[in-house]
Order: structure tokens, then sequence, then C-alpha cells
């Protein structure tokens, strides 16, 4: 079998991860997602070759599922075991076409059998409940109230992911068309309605952002993002999963939900007033359409309570 120094090994991921961020423009999180499975899968060759060297054209599939197996057992759920053999498979794929590869011992691999889980969301009057009390809130005036209640607002109106959030920018967001621009994952760009509340809101709250980055020495405060901190900085992921926490808790609602929470109530509402699915895939972002059809079983699932207490044959 040919040898290959662990130098090259290194060099083949750091290129196929380049690759992935730079020309597949998958996001940032995917790209090191895969880097910590490949460098879990060349720790565990090193091991299971006993020391001795070893090729990516010399791995089996009997390794690849040893490999599979040592992961379940250090405990990795079904679904982390899933995408480290999808990230094998995408690397083989890599190295055949960069490198000439013939062989994909993670092909053929079976993958663990995924449950089904339907997101956490709020029906509609939770929905309400949370509005009325972040209105409550930002009916003070102060900076963080009427923040915060733009930010539900817009996440809510949108459906936008936790991370095209916390990325949005003042030319991102058009309030005469009443539109958002949001950068998903791949770094695809798609414009988003916005509802009327959601504009009412965030018009409120420039009018609070222009007067906290008004006194700010030049330099200071970021002028470019939509949702700030007190201080005008750009509001990191955490701090906005901290705010929404904050609110589910005050309701007494935070069991079981995050902020993805909202962009899962917001697919579940349209969906259960009859929007069209593809529509509906279209506003999340999704590049393909059965991940957007989990939302049908949470709607139907939600028909069929109502069916069972109400019709009299039921």
């Amino acid at each position: 079998m040919p040898t290959a120094a662990p130098d090259s090994k290194h060099r083949d991921v750091a290129e196929f991860l380049t690759f992935l961020a730079k020309e597949r423009n998958d996001s940032p999180h995917t790209v090191k997602a895969y880097g910590r499975d490949l460098a879990l899968f060349t720790v565990f060759c090193d091991e299971y070759y006993g020391g001795a060297a070893w090729t990516w054209a010399g791995v089996d599939r009997l390794a690849m599922r040893s490999f599979m197996g040592s992961l379940q057992r250090n405990g990795l759920a079904k679904r982390s075991v899933a995408r480290a053999v999808s990230a094998l498979r995408t690397f083989y794929r890599f190295l055949s076409g960069r490198r000439g590869l013939e062989v994909n011992p993670a092909r053929g691999v079976r993958l663990p059998r995924l449950e089904k889980r339907l997101p956490a969301f709020l029906d509609r009057s939770q929905v309400e409940e949370l509005f009325r009390f972040a209105e409550t809130l930002a009916q003070s005036g102060e900076f963080q109230g009427v923040r915060d209640l733009a930010l539900l607002e817009t996440l809510y109106a949108t459906g936008m992911r936790l991370s095209e959030l916390a990325g949005l920018n003042l030319a991102d967001v058009d309030l005469v068309s009443d539109q958002a621009k949001a950068r998903g994952k791949g770094k695809k760009e798609r414009l988003l309605p916005l509802g009327s509340y959601a504009v009412r809101a965030l018009r409120r709250y420039y009018r609070a952002r222009d007067q906290l980055l008004g006194p700010l020495p030049a330099g200071k405060g970021d002028r470019r993002a939509v949702f700030l901190s007190a201080r005008g900085a750009r509001l990191a992921p955490r701090s906005i999963q901290a705010i929404v926490r904050r609110y589910f808790a005050a309701l007494g609602r935070e069991r079981g939900l995050t902020t993805h929470s909202l962009r899962h109530s917001f697919a579940t509402h349209l969906l259960d007033a009859g929007a069209d699915l593809r529509a509906v895939q279209e506003l999340l972002g999704h590049s393909s359409l059965s991940t957007t059809q989990v939302y049908t079983h949470t709607s139907v699932d939600r028909l069929k309570k109502v069916y069972q207490q109400a019709h009299p044959r039921a």
C-alpha cells in the first residue's frame, strides 16, 4: 500500500475545507463541523491501523463502520454520526476530483436511522401573548425594550435564522418596500417580506438607535448593523439567544423553546393558513423541499387534535 505522510493528509483536509468555504460557499458552521469530523477520523485511523502508515485510498468500509461505532460508543448522537459520514463522503468526492482517487469507502455505509423530530413552536395565542408582553415593555421608550420588540417582530415576520438576523445590516432592510435581505447558508441571498407590525417596530427602533449612536465618538459603535447592544456594538448570536430566552422565561414558555422556535412558528402558521409549500421553502431558504415538509407534519398533527376535539364522530 502506498504511504502518505501525515503532513500530506493535513494538507488534503486543509485544501478540502478551503474548497468548502471559498468555492462551495458553505457556512462557517458547516466548514468547522466537517473539519472536526475529519480530525476525529484521522485520529481514529491512526489508532485503527496501529500506528502503521495508511492512506485515504487504503481505508475500507470495515474501517468506516468501525469509525461510526466508535463515535456512537463515545456518546455522539445519531445525527452527529450521520453528519460525520456525510463529511467523509464529500471529502472522498473531493479527493476523486482533485487527486483522481477511485474509491469512496463512505459511499456504501448505511447511515444510522434518524428519529424524526418535530420542531417546537408557539401557537397563535402564545405568539400574541409574547408580543403583547414585548409591546408593554417597549412602551416605556427605553432602548432595550424598543429594540427587543423590533428584534422579535423581525424574527417572526421573516422566519430568519439566528445567524441571518445577527448579520443583518441597515442596507439590507428597506422599510419603503417592506422587505429585508437575508444571507443564508452557502451565502445565498433571498428577499423576505416584512409585515406591517415589524416595519412599525423597526421604525420606532431606528429612532432609538440613532439616539444611542448620536453621542458616540467617531469610530465607536457599529453603524452598519441593525441590532445593537446598549453600548452600540452589533448583537452577537448568543446575545440574541439570551434576549429571546428572557422573553420566553417571563411568559413561562421557555421549556423546549429556542430562538429557532420563532422560525418554526413562522413556517407552521403560514402552512396552517394554506400557504404553498414551495413558497414557504423559498422564504425559509431551504435547498430541499423535504426539509420544509417537516412543518406539514406539525400542521397535520395540530389539525388532527382540532378534529378529535371538534368532530362529533371523531
